[in-house]
């Protein structure tokens, strides 16, 4: 990627230097893409590089394998949704685990596209319930991008497409409320909504998080839960605390 001129996600920033700062950003193209950004700490470009911001990036390096110079123009902020407790804390999870999680250089069309959207559900939804349900979704396709995909279509023990209510955390594969009788007390509850479109409660929705909350940090999270999962329990916290 000697050079390229997109829009992008800005997922990642941290500190380079006395003034500079290493951005990662998600692009349609080039998939996840690290670049330097000179004078990224200044006081005109540090609202540029909020993570959650659309921007023009413009990425260039003289060889594949050096860190690209990068420099980019805001084309959308969502720094306006960052003093709301609730919508901030989501903002940050969803650029965190596409930034954790994602190799660099690999294109994921669907997810940029499933990203892109949710960002734009957190900030214009007119309630949290619009968007807590696209963000469970998009911890599900996250995971079949990176080959832990659920199996949702059908009945591990009997092979039915009906009345599936359950997910074997053995074998991440789904399991229906008669198979599953016996079990349930080992299996995790599968929420409608994740395998049809119908409008999910709150409690369907937790259901959701839990379900695919387990499947990440036993995927992608094992060995670092602390540091990085921990934004994720504080979007959950915030959400039930609103519940109460």
């Amino acid at each position: 990627m000697p050079h390229l001129s997109t829009q992008a996600i800005v997922c990642s920033v941290r500190h380079h230097g006395e003034h500079g700062a290493i951005a990662r950003l998600f692009t349609p193209e080039g998939g996840l893409i690290a670049g330097y950004v000179r004078g990224g700490r200044s006081r005109r470009v540090r609202p540029i590089l909020i993570p959650s911001n659309l921007v023009q990036a413009e990425f260039r390096a003289r060889t594949p394998e050096q860190l690209a110079g990068l420099t980019v123009e805001l084309v959308a902020s969502r720094a306006p949704w960052l003093g709301e407790p609730l919508a901030a804390a989501a903002l940050d999870w969803a650029t965190t685990l596409t930034a954790a999680t994602l190799p660099e250089e690999n294109v994921y069309p669907r997810l940029y596209l499933a990203l892109s959207a949710l960002l734009d559900a957190i900030c214009h939804a007119p309630s949290a319930r619009g968007w807590a349900t696209a963000m469970a979704r998009y911890e599900l396709l996250l995971l079949a991008e990176l080959g832990f995909g659920l199996d949702l279509s059908s009945c591990a023990a009997t092979g039915a497409a009906d009345d599936l209510a359950y997910v074997s955390p053995r074998s991440a594969r789904a399991v229906s409320r008669a198979a599953g009788e016996g079990y349930k007390t080992r299996l995790l509850p599968l929420p409608r909504f994740l395998i049809a479109d119908e409008r999910p409660d709150w409690r369907d929705i937790i259901d959701g998080f839990a379900l695919t909350g387990f499947f990440l940090e036993r995927s992608l999270f094992a060995e670092r839960r602390s540091d990085i999962m921990a934004g994720r329990e504080q979007m959950i916290a915030r959400i039930q605390r609103m519940l109460d």
